[in-house]
């Protein structure tokens, strides 16, 4: 635990409900970071809440569910590719502890673009699940792509989440779309253990404080979805600028005001992660049988594929454009 940080919690971690299909056994709890908006700073939260815990104490993987648009692999400064030590599992990458897994580890091109439609989507996100060696973890957070669409929808089908924590901004055109994020959840039955509101404000030279996207749109939120607003980040160019060479506000200048509010968060997750008193712990399937067959049908051909390349020892998976440029993307091994 790094010096002068807050100890974990005294009292024994509560862990999600397990069962007999779950891809992940050995992760205690998984923490969604969503939000229904782009551009709200989500994967930042995500990155920075991820490091909180492990400056607490705790075993923490980050998961990047943003297929399209993955962002940790920068905001970590981690370029390389994963391996199979026993052509079954991937190994997951680290860096300062923390176990990380992103679709832009096994991209060949970090440019290219990743142009897939819901099946193979579908299929990717049960392979990061199922078939990475996470071993055991206390916290996986997993940080979703904007929107309601496949990527939460596919997690609330296949595996038992802890809950999840909503990021916005102040204003109304990002708390427009977060509403829609905490209706989801509520729908399909996902705990909301908390809102950040990124963005929140920033001081002058002057040492005057400007709210220049408004105030009071976390705790609307917050209010809306019964849960606690558990931090309010300032607008810091500190967060941009560490985030740009590879290392987390939080591990690179804990003591600054972004970091601290973004520890403080982190900080309170393990006492927000029990099962809400409404819940068995069971999200609820909103896919018809007809939809979920097709989804598994083609999921499947996406991790033959995988599989297809991890019968050797040490395999390394990289991901490539298919010839021609059609937009199908090819997994190979080499």
């Amino acid at each position: 635990m790094a010096e002068n940080e807050q100890p974990p919690a005294t009292r024994e971690l509560r862990a999600r409900a397990v069962g007999p299909d779950d891809p992940m056994p050995g992760v205690k709890n998984i923490v969604l970071v969503m939000s229904g908006k782009g551009g709200v700073g989500k994967s930042s939260v995500a990155t920075n809440l991820s490091m909180a815990l492990v400056r607490a104490g705790y075993r923490v993987g980050l998961l990047d569910a943003d297929i399209y648009g993955p962002s940790i692999p920068t905001m970590l400064g981690v370029a390389g590719r994963p391996v199979s030590m026993d052509g079954k599992t991937i190994e997951p990458l680290s860096r300062f502890g923390l176990k990380l897994m992103s679709i832009g580890f096994l991209l060949e091109d970090p440019k290219a673009a990743v142009i897939w439609r819901g099946p193979m989507l579908h299929g990717a996100l049960q392979q990061f699940m199922k078939d990475v060696a996470w071993g055991e973890l206390d916290f996986l957070l997993m940080d979703l792509p904007p929107g309601t669409g496949d990527v939460a929808l596919t997690l609330a089908q296949k595996v038992k989440v802890t809950g999840a924590v909503v990021v916005t901004t102040p204003q109304a055109v990002a708390t427009d779309d977060v509403y829609k994020s905490v209706s989801m959840c509520k729908k399909v039955n996902i705990p909301i253990l908390g809102v950040v509101e990124n963005m929140s404000w920033f001081i002058d030279s002057a040492r005057v404080r400007h709210e220049l996207f408004g105030k009071g749109g976390g705790q609307a939120v917050a209010d809306f979805c019964g849960a606690p607003l558990l931090g309010q980040v300032p607008l810091d160019p500190q967060v941009r600028e560490w985030g740009d060479k590879g290392t987390p506000v939080v591990q690179a200048v804990p003591e600054s005001e972004a970091a601290k509010a973004l520890k403080q968060a982190g900080f309170v997750i393990p006492d927000q992660t029990g099962v809400d008193a409404a819940s068995d712990g069971q999200s609820k399937s909103v896919s018809s049988p007809i939809a979920l067959a097709f989804g598994t049908l083609f999921g499947a051909v996406a991790i033959y594929s995988v599989y297809a390349c991890l019968r050797s020892p040490r395999t390394s998976v990289a991901i490539q454009p298919a010839a021609g440029g059609g937009g199908i993307v090819l997994i190979q091994a080499f």
